[in-house]
């Protein structure tokens, strides 16, 4: 079977970010920076940004485009008889389809919510009886089942068209549209009376404030941000560089994402920090930011149901950009797999993330009694748990021990691969870098990460 290309450089670059960009960065991102001190936590971010995804990130570009397989089959090309190493490829399958059973129910949350905004649900309501929607929402099984289907439906819809007519195409348009949507909004939120507060604590880093949340928990924070950001560790990147030619340097497709994907995360925050300072909302209010929090600000604000719509519409979009590129990577991987057609797998595999999803939304209402993990959590928390804390970073750090040590796929073979094409390169002073401080510096993302979700 011949294996299928984007068409062009474009519509990588705008999958691969869309990949990046989704709920969790979109929405996250703004309000961590609000509790952990503003513009200092923004400046560590990105630092770690450069330092540890970037690198990461091309590493999956590389090992994709070399096997020219999904994650599933990529350790067998690349070392055929480290049968190890093959496991790994069925734990980034497990990854992903773990993802999107609680990512799906949270797309369909957000859509809900934009169905809300653009039918005035909230028009006469007061600021109580608008928090209270988030609890009501989540307590209907059955219309929640209903935005689910939709999202899922929609979903392996497009993906079902193929790569280049279905996702590709549809991803240039909404990302496009995305981006066009951001701008008008953070335009909205700068003219705010009040909004510069919001700016100048978002931007000017605020060493008392760091102080005062503690460097350790900032740091420990923006490196999980930096490293989650970037949906990197489970071959959701490795699957668009198996898509893509020689023609361009791995590295430097790499920052073209983060850089994308950045200014996406930035761009919320200048939309949700400017509205809460405008409107007396605390920056710190944390995860109900989004559908508690905005919804009052929107219907505070004049226009508020254009730019509520607005809002909720860019999210969907954010979230269904991850949608696409997370059910192509699950495609691709029972493909290579079970060697069926496209059009079979879609139906299948949406039957099935269906199903698997249905747990997720019913631990807010008929299971709300199951707390998995610790009191007070639910089985979207025990999900997000096994994926962010434990696939995603040990799952990057078995990438760069793979791509680093010569007894593996080795260094010489990454960097021919990476350095192959125009662009930015691989330097050889990385070396020593990318093999022994990146390891321990995932190390700790892993550790710190498990410790702060404990305590």
């Amino acid at each position: 079977m011949q294996r299928e290309k984007l068409s062009s450089r474009l519509g990588f670059v705008l999958l691969s970010a869309g990949c990046a960009i989704g709920v969790g960065n979109v929405w996250k991102f703004p309000y961590l920076v609000g509790e952990n001190g503003g513009g200092i936590f923004v400046l560590i971010y990105l630092i770690f940004l450069v330092i540890m995804g970037i690198p990461v990130m091309t590493m999956e570009f590389a090992m994709g485009r070399a096997a020219q397989k999904s994650p599933t089959k990529m350790y067998q090309e690349l070392v055929p008889k480290q049968k190890a190493w093959h496991a790994h490829g069925i734990v980034c399958l497990i990854g992903n389809l773990i993802l999107m059973m609680f990512y799906t129910s949270v797309s369909g949350w957000i859509l809900q919510y934009f169905w809300y905004m653009i039918t005035g649900k909230f028009e006469g309501m007061n600021s109580e009886q608008i928090t209270g929607v988030f609890g009501e929402m989540l307590s209907e099984p059955w219309t929640l089942l209903i935005f689910l289907a939709i999202v899922v439906i929609v979903g392996f819809g497009v993906c079902a068209l193929g790569l280049q007519k279905g996702i590709e195409k549809v991803s240039k348009v909404m990302m496009l549209a995305l981006l066009g949507i951001m701008v008008v909004l953070v335009v909205n939120s700068l003219c705010l009376d009040g909004g510069l507060e919001g700016v100048k604590y978002y931007l000017i880093p605020d060493f008392q404030k760091m102080n005062e949340v503690g460097i350790v928990k900032i740091l420990s924070n923006a490196m999980n941000q930096a490293f989650f950001t970037l949906s990197i560790g489970m071959g959701s990147m490795a699957i668009f560089g198996s898509y893509i030619g020689k023609d361009r340097s791995l590295m430097g497709e790499a920052t073209t994402v983060a850089a994308l994907d950045t200014f996406v995360a930035f761009s919320a925050g200048l939309i949700i920090l400017p509205a809460c300072s405008a409107f007396g909302v605390e920056y710190t209010a944390g995860p109900p930011l989004i559908f508690q929090t905005l919804p009052n600000i929107f219907a505070n604000m004049w226009g508020g149901r254009i730019f509520g719509s607005l809002f909720f519409i860019f999210m969907t979009f954010a979230a269904l950009s991850t949608i696409f590129a997370v059910f192509e990577n699950i495609l691709a991987c029972l493909q290579d797999l079970t060697g069926w057609g496209r059009q079979k797998t879609c139906l299948i595999a949406g039957i099935g993330i269906f199903l698997l999803s249905i747990p997720c939304l019913l631990g807010f209402n008929l299971l709300a009694g199951f707390q998995p993990l610790k009191e007070g959590s639910n089985i979207l928390d025990l999900e997000d748990f096994i994926v962010s804390n434990i696939i995603l970073p040990l799952g990057s750090l078995l990438f760069v021990i793979f791509c680093t040590q010569d007894k593996f796929w080795g260094w010489d073979k990454f960097v021919a691969e990476a350095n192959t094409g125009k662009g930015i390169k691989v330097a050889k002073w990385m070396r020593v870098y990318m093999k022994f401080v990146l390891p321990l510096i995932i190390l700790a993302v892993f550790v710190l990460g498990m410790i702060f979700y404990w305590i």
